[in-house]
């Protein structure tokens, strides 16, 4: 999708579906969007999984959805969001810092500096799609299980 500049804009673990084969899918894409000039403005999506650039009312790209992929993994993982709080101004502020628990030791180095990749705070600082399918970080993850 990225290739094609279309961007998701709401990825949480409601709208990644699972076959019986262990295929998975991405749906929801009522607010996906086709960035003409490679950059999207609107504010969407969930806040849980909402970067900081979304956050912030700023340009963003492909690099927001790599955010909120991050944070699904963390939550599949960690069993609980990345960024929790009692109220939406705790929230912003934690997801602006970048602060949030460390991920289970019993996951791999590797699937750990996936994930901790994706959700900094800089968009440029998050590897792209093209990036985690060719860094050895995915394939050393997931040999392990």
């Amino acid at each position: 999708m990225h290739d094609i500049k279309i961007f998701h804009r709401d990825l949480k673990s409601a709208n990644i579906f699972l076959s019986k084969d262990g295929v998975a899918k991405l749906g929801d894409m009522n607010v996906s969007k086709v960035a003409k000039k490679g950059l999207l403005y609107t504010q969407t999506g969930t806040p849980f999984y909402a970067s900081p650039e979304v956050w912030n009312d700023k340009p963003y790209d492909s690099k927001s959805d790599i955010w909120s992929l991050g944070c699904v993994l963390y939550e599949v993982l960690a069993l609980r969001p990345p960024f929790v709080a009692e109220d939406m101004n705790s929230l912003y502020n934690k997801i602006q810092k970048g602060v949030y628990p460390e991920m289970p030791a019993i996951y791999s180095k590797a699937l750990r500096n996936l994930i901790r990749r994706m959700i900094k705070v800089k968009a440029e600082d998050r590897p792209s799609c093209l990036q985690i399918l060719q860094g050895g970080e995915l394939k050393s993850a997931l040999q392990i299980y």
